[in-house]
């Protein structure tokens, strides 16, 4: 027998910016494949929708108000929980400036969000793994969002290029030092996905018309698509992945 299961029963997962677009998307498909959830969201009202899903899959689900940005709020919620088996480090922003017009406050925040309090996140949730007294056994998996911007430059991207290229690092840093305890860590790195996020730079004509270009397969990435990458990951299917990235970008990075 070769194929490992995608089964992610009695696990528990955690995943930031659970609210909307992606990381609801990737919260719904552990609950799917078994997996109990901690899910975290600014928005209290998104949290109780995606609860709602997620507990017709019959697991568990505990869901946190929190702003990751703020450091205590994380650590407070992280700190709580039993055990931590699966982080899916996905809350993030983007605000498309050119470089030459990039605003300080824009580009700080950026950082805060994007590459700090990920950093944070990883780190609170790294200890919490490595503290179960048989987590070299079980194993554990940090799944940090990427984009296929981590991989390459882009128009009015150069902030959002910063970030994901210092996530890729990040990762690769986490993994050689994670080793040692069984938490392998890796990055999806989506092309552009038709989210709440992305969607008012897609209605610009022009820009969906040259992105579109930009993609061998001629379309946009859908939300499951980077969901089913993520549980992957997540799953013993994955198990000798360790300190790389997943591009889901329909070929835009082949060229």
């Amino acid at each position: 027998m070769y194929l490992k299961k995608y089964n992610l029963k009695n696990k528990i997962a955690l995943v930031t910016g659970a609210g909307k677009g992606l990381g609801r998307a990737c919260a719904i498909a552990l609950a799917e494949a078994g997996a109990n959830l901690l899910i975290v969201s600014r928005t209290k009202k998104d949290l109780i929708q995606v609860s709602k899903i997620i507990k017709k899959f019959k697991v568990k689900c505990k869901s946190y108000v929190c702003d990751i940005t703020n450091y205590n709020q994380i650590k407070s919620i992280v700190n709580q929980q039993k055990r931590i088996d699966i982080l899916v480090n996905n809350a993030g922003n983007n605000i498309p400036e050119h470089f030459t017009k990039v605003k300080t406050k824009n580009m700080e925040y950026l950082v805060k969000i994007n590459t700090i309090a990920a950093f944070n996140v990883a780190q609170l949730c790294a200890l919490k793994m490595i503290r179960l007294k048989n987590r070299k056994k079980i194993g554990a998996s940090i799944i940090n969002m990427s984009s296929q911007m981590g991989h390459v430059g882009g128009p009015i991207r150069s902030v959002y290029n910063m970030n994901k290229w210092g996530l890729e690092g990040l990762t690769k840093g986490m993994a050689v030092d994670l080793s040692k305890y069984n938490i392998r860590v890796n990055t999806v790195a989506p092309t552009f996905v038709v989210t709440p996020m992305t969607k008012k730079f897609l209605k610009n004509k022009k820009f969906r018309k040259e992105t579109l270009n930009n993609i061998p397969l001629g379309r946009f990435a859908e939300m499951s698509e980077i969901a089913s990458t993520v549980v992957f990951l997540a799953s013993d299917a994955a198990s000798m992945i360790h300190g790389t990235s997943i591009l889901v970008d329909g070929g835009w990075t082949a060229k």
